[in-house]
């Protein structure tokens, strides 16, 4: 069975399993410690998962957690496909006329994406990725997502041409107009200018934005193999904060990861103070069988160096270490489903010379079993 023909089977089965993603989450909950999502922040997640479809579960979805503050709070990310039942859920909240504008702007991506002759279509494919600000918004809050695109179909690697950056003011326009902002030509141009500073074996991960934020579009660069390549990075992008990267040297040298990343807000006056480095275990390759199973132990060296480097609350680092056990059975009414769980990135957000955060990103993911 092809991916896309198990991802119709899964979608089916699901929605004789539950009837919302936060019910299906519900029944997971001995998957999830409470260490790293305590009981009221799992009822706010609960809440807010109950307003999405269950088949959203079929592709993977994750979670941020703070592993800097004992806090056990969790923020959601959820994957939004053309053509599947998460899709049609947001087209079916436009159609009926109960959706909000952050929807409206959803719904207006996927249909971008899906005409045969779409640019943004042939740069970032039918997917987006939407983050769902839960245990780091207000109690009583309900903040509408931030949408991400990922250039996955057609990457816009360091070096940069013409071609590449008309990509980019596709997708930034694209972007902008979904979270119902207007163009910015001096934005724009602080992302060409981001772009042109990257090198080689580099690429751009993600164009985000978060509509309940200050305005920042959140780029991800990818694909760095020290920290001393992101500072040469930053300094011609032009970051002006001067941000001490040594303060992530010690984690460097205790290595257990394969490449870097770093997350910085374009604004139009310039870039944000505060960015992010994110550490990867694991060369994800597009096609490979194995792209979302993590072994148990695949992020065990990087741990130990958070917790010898005293970086994050030792409790919940030894929770995340036991995220990944492997693919796992579980039983519902219409059969057996495998969940997978896996980490995909940790990021160090830093404040001066100072590392501020550690956040860790894991997902995981339900899927059909096949049959005997």
């Amino acid at each position: 069975m092809d991916f896309e023909a198990g991802l119709v089977v899964t979608q089916e089965r699901l929605s004789c399993e539950a009837g919302s993603l936060g019910e299906l989450l519900a029944r997971l909950r001995n998957h999830i410690s409470p260490v790293l999502v305590g009981d009221r922040e799992w009822e706010r997640l609960l809440r807010r998962a109950r307003k999405l479809p269950v088949s959203m579960a079929a592709l993977p979805f994750g979670f941020e957690l703070p592993l800097h503050e004992h806090r056990p709070g969790a923020d959601l990310g959820v994957s939004v496909v053309g053509g599947t039942g998460s899709a049609a859920h947001f087209e079916d909240l436009v159609r009926s006329g109960n959706a909000d504008p952050i929807v409206s702007g959803i719904v207006q991506l996927l249909h971008k994406t899906e005409q045969a002759d779409s640019h943004l279509g042939r740069v970032v494919g039918r997917k987006m990725m939407l983050e769902y600000d839960i245990g780091s918004a207000p109690v009583g809050t309900d903040p509408a997502p931030g949408i991400f695109l990922r250039p996955a179909e057609r990457p816009i690697m360091g070096g940069g041409n013409d071609e590449r950056l008309r990509d980019i003011s596709v997708v930034l326009t694209a972007l902008v107009s979904a979270v119902g902002w207007r163009f910015d030509a001096a934005e724009r141009r602080m992302a060409e200018h981001v772009h042109l500073a990257q090198p080689a074996g580099t690429r751009i991960d993600s164009f985000g934005a978060f509509p309940a934020r200050d305005r920042a579009i959140r780029l991800a660069v990818t694909g760095f193999r020290s920290l001393h390549d992101i500072a040469v990075f930053l300094k011609r992008a032009g970051w002006r904060e001067g941000a001490v990267l040594s303060a992530a040297s010690g984690l460097e040298k205790r290595g257990g990861f394969v490449s870097l990343g770093v997350h910085i807000d374009v604004r139009a006056d310039g870039l944000g103070s505060s960015p992010g480095l994110s550490f990867v275990v694991k060369h994800r390759v597009a096609g490979d069988p194995s792209y979302w199973l993590d072994r148990p132990d695949q992020w065990t060296p990087f741990i130990n160096g958070l917790r010898q480097e005293e970086l994050a609350v030792p409790e919940k680092l030894e929770a995340l270490a036991a995220w990944s056990p492997g693919p796992t059975t579980l039983f519902g009414a219409s059969g057996a489903f495998v969940l997978v769980r896996g980490i995909h990135h940790i990021k160090l957000v830093l404040t001066g010379n100072r590392i501020a955060q550690v956040k860790a990103y894991p997902f995981m993911a339900v899927t059909a079993a096949p049959p005997p």
